[in-house]
């Protein structure tokens, strides 16, 4: 098992990781979306859509079972690489032929060039996968730190200068094509894994045999997350495409800081304790309980501050993504809850329940979207059918770990129930403030303050154990312990 300051070193390079490139990366996307116009971005999220699910037969679950894999080694890493990059070849060629079909069925021919260059990102990722699985299972988040900086960076400014010069959606191309070439290329010096001229098929089918379960249920989540952006670009336009995507972005952007962060840690230690039940729920616990007392105040300010939030940072151009942060800030305040519970099922080598979760978690959210499609039939109400899914999925995800952790879903509410309770509070002073009338970066300031103060002012008057708790782990890593 690896030791507590281990844990705690790649979960602080890790949150570094994340807070660095999103901050960068939040800085370019404000700075792009104030020189290009929202249909720019919306051309740009139905073809990451494809992308998005193309992507998910190149990784095959594969990469997530060698970190599984206690006992993995370079002929199951170099295995897995050739692997995932015969499988991108593949995947590139059909996506090459079949954008005519693409661009058609939503009219538009601007689509197929597009498509063909922004889906050679397949065979970079098809390496990245491997590389990120290496340092997740070797716990070298520090050099994941020095990738993401290195390469999220220049490509941003290469991206504005060619926003700027009138390349309109090619900037954005090209930012995301740099971004992760120059991560694959830092990564290859700053990492001592190198593919070896070795490969095996009884090893790839032992992977495989985890990895499948992972890639059905990786394709069912990749499907049914962007079956959404796939309707509204057909139904309605790329602009409201694009105001639903930058609503779920600012959340998305907050919550994958620590989430993420702590999630990345998790799978590989969980499955280093992976025989010994009570030490998995008691990690487990803490996870959830961590990641909600940060992520749930973030989410209740950022919803009472969102109109505030868009007018300072994007312009009014931008106000009708308003409704979609509020309601993706509903959503997200309950990931602690999806993703702990379905790291320790993965860790535990469960991923026959991994799968079966996703099944009938798709099922009914399928049925929601319909609903809500032929009850409200605009965007903002195919977001309020994905707030509905959320709150049965918490129980859907949680309920194996009752039988396997003995930590069922109510034990899991009842230990997030007072940070939910704080983030309220906070969010209603935030709100209040913001009915003032003054300038409005001042206000914007003021009330991210005052939120803050609030949380954290009534946490420490009311004893909140994770908030000590997460002072304690501070001071104890500080002083080497």
């Amino acid at each position: 098992m690896p030791s507590k300051r281990t844990i705690i070193s790649s979960l602080i390079w890790k949150f570094l990781e994340r807070i660095g490139t999103q901050f960068v990366q939040f800085v370019v996307s404000i700075v792009l979306a104030r020189i290009l116009a929202p249909e720019e971005f919306g051309l740009i999220a139905i073809i990451t859509i494809f992308i998005a699910i193309a992507n998910v037969f190149v990784q095959s679950g594969l990469n997530t079972a060698l970190i599984q894999k206690k006992d993995a080694d370079d002929l199951d890493f170099s295995s897995v690489f050739y692997a995932s990059f015969i499988i991108a070849s593949i995947v590139y060629a059909l996506l090459f032929f079949t954008s005519p079909l693409i661009a058609n069925f939503y009219n538009n021919d601007r689509l197929i060039p597009v498509i063909r260059v922004l889906a050679l990102s397949l065979f970079i990722g098809a390496i990245n996968s491997i590389q990120l699985a290496y340092i997740s299972r070797n716990m070298m988040f520090k050099k994941l730190f020095i990738r993401s900086i290195g390469a999220i960076i220049p490509s941003g400014v290469i991206g504005i200068i060619l926003a700027a010069c009138g390349f309109g959606v090619w900037a954005l191309v090209t930012q995301q094509l740099t971004n992760s070439l120059l991560a694959v290329a830092v990564m290859w010096f700053t990492v001592p894994w190198r593919p070896k001229l070795s490969f095996s098929f009884q090893r790839l089918k032992g992977l495989f045999a985890f990895g499948w379960k992972l890639l059905c249920s990786s394709l069912l989540d990749a499907c049914y997350h962007n079956i959404r952006g796939l309707i509204i670009g057909k139904i309605f336009t790329p602009a409201d495409l694009a105001f639903y995507n930058r609503g779920e972005h600012f959340p998305n952007l907050a919550v994958n800081n620590i989430n993420n962060s702590i999630q990345s840690v998790m799978l590989p230690s969980l499955s280093a304790i992976q025989d010994d039940k009570t030490k998995v729920k008691g990690l487990m616990r803490k996870a959830i309980i961590t990641s909600s007392f940060l992520i749930a105040p973030m989410m209740a300010i950022l919803a009472a501050t969102a109109k505030t939030l868009v007018l300072v940072l994007l312009g009014e151009k931008w106000l009708p993504c308003v409704p979609f942060i509020v309601i993706y800030c509903f959503i997200f305040c309950f990931y602690p809850i999806h993703t702990s519970n379905l790291s320790a099922i993965n860790a535990l080598g469960r991923s026959d329940i991994f799968l079966k979760l996703e099944i009938i978690k798709k099922i009914y959210g399928v049925g929601l979207l319909i609903a809500s499609l032929l009850y409200f039939r605009t965007p903002v109400g195919i977001a309020i059918g994905a707030a509905f899914g959320t709150l049965i999925s918490c129980f859907v995800n949680a309920h194996p770990n009752k039988k396997l952790l003995d930590y069922g879903y109510l034990e899991q509410i009842r230990d997030i129930l007072p940070n939910l309770g704080l983030s309220l509070i906070a969010g209603a002073c935030v709100y209040a403030l913001g009915t003032l009338d003054t300038n409005i970066y001042l206000l914007f300031i003021l009330q991210a303050i005052l939120g803050v103060i609030v949380y954290f002012g009534l946490a420490k008057l009311l004893h909140f154990k994770c908030l000590d708790y997460l002072i304690q782990t501070i001071k104890g890593y500080h002083h080497g312990r």
